[in-house]
């Protein structure tokens, strides 16, 4: 199995069609609160989900029935998981979100359209691919939810939550890595994609650009247009 082969294509084209119209139905439609934290719900329980039954079918597949092999050891699983808690048990506009809120857009979109993962199957219906498939594919649209309804304030003064949550991400993928034997925790020393350098060390310092120039943006459009986000 390949990205892009025709069963991931069809996956693109079905799941396009069903997100679009969704977040046009909820932008046109919840107008109240009460509904916009529904929506926001769901799509946390959804998210939830869908990475707790990833991990099950992982633990199958390995037959390691332990607890710490339950947790996510990757960058999306970690912050797909985080963000499922933090719709379901976070209040509005919390640090969390200005940790994971960028991490989760891009890295959902990016599995989504290119699932490096595909070919570690035979069958593109095998449970762990499709429950991969589906928790990167609800983490990008779960913030797209939650930056609509501005549930998330873009904001450089809160940009410390980024640095303390990259930091947290090494020092955990440092436990997996020295504790429990997981050589690829993290990405600190197995690459995310195949003969490349991209590391955590690599990624995070092109990340806290990516999200310098984002703030510098957002800060901008704010400072010419002061009904943004109010």
């Amino acid at each position: 199995m390949k990205p892009f082969c025709l069963e991931h294509s069809l996956y693109l084209v079905i799941s396009t069609i069903i997100i679009i119209p969704f977040i046009i139905c909820a932008k046109k439609f919840a107008k109240e609160e009460k509904t916009q934290n529904t929506i926001i719900k769901v799509l946390g329980i959804l998210l939830l989900l869908s990475i707790l039954a990833n991990r099950i079918t992982r633990m199958f597949i390995t037959g390691k029935f332990t607890w710490h092999y339950f947790f996510p050891t990757t960058l999306c699983g970690a912050t797909n998981f985080l963000l499922a808690f933090a719709v379901l048990f976070g209040k509005k506009d919390n640090g969390i979100y200005h940790f994971l809120w960028l991490l989760a857009f891009a890295g959902g979109i990016l599995a989504t359209i290119y699932p490096n993962y595909l070919d570690d199957h035979n069958s593109f219906f095998h449970p762990e691919t499709i429950t991969s498939l589906l928790h990167h594919t609800f983490s990008f649209v779960t913030v797209i939810i939650l930056l609509m309804f501005k549930h998330i304030n873009v904001t450089y003064k809160k940009w410390y939550y980024s640095l303390i949550g990259i930091c947290a991400y090494i020092l955990y993928g440092a436990l997996m890595m020295g504790i429990f034997q997981y050589p690829d925790a993290f990405n600190m020393c197995v690459p995310i994609l195949n003969n490349t350098p991209l590391t955590i060390w690599v990624m995070g310092p092109i990340y806290i650009v990516v999200y310098t120039i984002i703030l510098l943006i957002v800060e901008l459009f704010r400072r010419k247009n002061k009904k943004f986000y109010n």
